[in-house]
C-alpha cells in the first residue's frame, strides 16, 4: 500500500494514453486517492478507537484490496478516477491504526526505534515504486498493460491480511468512547473543500473560487471544533480530542509536520517534472535519479534520527532542516545549469535525502509522546491529516508556482528552478520555527508521565 502512489506516478503516462485521459482526468487520477484519504482520516482513527485497531486495520486492508481491483477493471478515466477515490477511503482506515497499535505497544522512547521502520519501508516505496511501476509496464504481464499496478495489490493485501490477523494483537482504547457521526461529516467536508482548493489552486490560477472554497473550509473547521467541544462536555467522547492541542509537543511536532510535508512534497514534485521535462529523461530514468535520495532519507531515520533524538530531541530536526534546504537549494540549481547526469548530483541528492530523513523520522514519536493512549487513532489520524494537507499545499504553492513560471517562458522547466528553491526552502524555515518552539526535554518528561 506504501508504493501504490509511487508505482502510479511513473506509469501515469501510459494509463493516460489507454484511456484517452486529457490533462484535468490525468491529474485526478492522481488527486481522487488523496482527497478520498484526507477526508476521512479523522473518522477512520476514531473508529480505531472505537472498535479496536487490529480490526478497522484488517477491514482497511479488505476494502483496499476490493478498491485496486475495481481500478484494475476501469474502462474510462472517470471510471478509474471515481475508484481511486474510493480507494483513498480504506486507507484512511488503515494508516492511523498502525501507529496507533505502536503507540499502544511501546513506551514513547521506545518508539523512536519502532516508528523508524515506517520511514525506512517508506524510503523503500519511494525509490522501489516508481521502479516497479516501469516494469511493470514494460513487462505487461498476463496483457494487463497499465492495471497491473492495481492488481498486484491483491495478492500483496492477501498477504498482508493473513499476517496482521495472526501476529497484531487485538488493542482497543481504554475509554468508552462513542462515535461522532456529525463531527465526522463536519471535518470530512472540511477537510475535502481544503484538499479540492489546493489540488486544484494551480489549474484555477487561485481563482475566487479557491478563496470562497479555503473560507467556507474554514467555516466548517470551526463548527466542527465547536461541535467537539460540546460534545465532550455532554457526552465525554468526539471525533477529535481539542485537548491534545494543549499539548506543546502535538501542536508544534503537527505545525512542523504539515510545513515539512509542504516543502517535501513540493520539492519531490519540482524534482520530477525537472528532470523529465527540462532534461528530457524519461520516467523511468527519472525513478533512478531518486534512489541516492531514498537511500538518504533512510539513512537519516534509521541511523541517525533513531540514535539521537532522545538525546537532542528538537535541535535534530532544526539540523536536518538546515542540511536539508541547503542540498535541496544546490540540487536545484545545479540542475538549472543543464546538468543531471554526474556524480555531484547524485552527491548532493544522498544529502538532501539524509537532512529530510533527519526531518521525517523524529516528528511522529514526538507527536505522540504525551498523548493519552486512549485516544492513539485519533492523535495518529491527525498527524496523518496534517501530512496530507501539508502535501497539497506544497504542490499548490511551490509546484503551482514553478509549473505556472516554467510555462511562460521558453526553457522555463530549468531557468525557474532558482525561484523553486526559494519556495521550498521558505517551507523549511516555517518548519524550522515550529521546531524551535518544542519543549527542550521531550522524552524524558513523557517516560516520567
Amino acid at each position: 500500500e506504501a508504493a501504490d502512489s509511487p508505482i502510479l506516478t511513473t506509469a501515469l503516462p501510459a494509463t493516460r494514453t489507454a484511456l484517452h485521459a486529457d490533462e484535468a482526468e490525468m491529474q485526478w487520477i492522481a488527486a481522487a486517492y488523496f482527497l478520498g484519504l484526507g477526508s476521512l482520516l479523522l473518522i477512520g482513527g476514531r473508529l480505531g478507537d472505537i472498535y479496536g485497531y487490529r480490526r478497522m486495520f484488517l477491514i482497511g486492508i479488505a476494502a483496499f484490496v476490493t478498491a485496486s481491483l475495481a481500478c484494475g477493471v476501469a474502462a474510462t478515466a472517470g471510471q478509474l478516477v471515481a475508484a481511486r477515490l474510493v480507494q483513498g477511503a480504506p486507507r484512511a482506515v488503515m494508516a492511523p491504526q498502525a501507529m496507533a497499535i505502536v503507540q499502544l505497544l511501546y513506551s514513547p522512547l521506545e518508539r523512536i526505534g519502532r516508528l523508524a521502520w515506517f520511514g525506512v519501508i517508506g524510503g523503500l516505496a519511494a525509490i522501489l515504486g516508481p521502479i516497479l511501476g516501469g516494469v511493470l509496464i514494460d513487462a505487461n504481464p498476463f496483457g494487463f498493460g497499465w492495471r497491473a499496478i492495481f492488481l498486484i495489490n491483491l495478492p500483496v493485501g492477501i498477504a498482508a491480511l493473513l499476517a496482521g490477523r495472526a501476529l497484531i494483537p487485538p488493542l482497543r482504547s481504554e475509554k468508552s468512547l462513542r462515535l461522532d457521526l456529525v463531527g465526522a461529516t463536519l471535518f470530512a467536508c472540511a477537510f475535502a473543500i481544503l484538499l479540492w482548493v489546493l489540488i486544484q489552486a494551480p489549474e484555477l490560477a487561485w481563482s475566487a473560487w479557491c478563496w470562497i472554497g479555503l473560507a467556507a473550509s474554514g467555516a466548517l473547521f470551526a463548527v466542527g471544533w465547536h461541535h467537539a467541544g460540546r460534545r465532550i462536555a455532554a457526552v465525554g467522547s468526539a471525533v477529535i480530542e481539542p485537548a491534545l492541542f494543549r499539548l506543546r509537543t502535538f501542536f508544534w511536532g503537527l505545525a512542523a509536520v504539515g510545513a515539512f510535508s509542504a516543502a517535501s512534497t513540493g520539492f519531490l514534485l519540482i524534482f520530477a517534472v525537472a528532470l523529465q521535462q527540462g532534461l528530457g529523461l524519461s520516467p523511468l530514468a527519472t525513478a533512478l535519479r531518486h534512489v541516492p535520495f531514498g537511500i538518504g532519507v533512510m539513512a537519516g531515520i534509521s541511523l541517525i534520527g533513531r540514535h539521537y533524538l532522545p538525546r537532542f530531541g528538537r535541535w535534530l530536526l532544526v539540523a536536518g532542516a538546515l542540511v536539508m534546504g541547503s542540498a535541496v537549494t544546490l540540487v536545484l540549481h545545479h540542475i538549472s545549469s543543464d546538468a543531471g547526469d554526474d556524480w555531484l548530483l547524485l552527491a548532493l541528492l544522498f544529502v538532501a535525502g539524509l537532512g529530510m530523513g533527519m526531518v521525517a523520522g523524529p516528528p511522529p514519536p514526538i507527536v505522540v509522546a504525551h498523548v493519552d493512549r486512549a485516544h492513539a487513532g485519533s492523535a495518529s489520524a491527525i498527524l496523518k491529516s496534517l501530512q496530507q494537507i501539508g502535501g497539497a499545499l506544497g504542490i499548490a504553492v511551490a509546484g503551482g508556482a514553478y509549473l505556472s513560471r516554467a510555462a511562460a517562458q521558453p526553457g522555463g522547466y530549468l531557468t525557474a528552478l532558482p525561484a523553486a528553491a526559494v519556495a521550498t526552502g521558505l517551507f523549511l524555515v516555517v518548519a524550522l520555527g515550529c521546531a524551535l518552539r518544542l519543549p527542550s526535554a521531550i522524552f524524558a518528561s513523557a517516560d516520567k508521565g
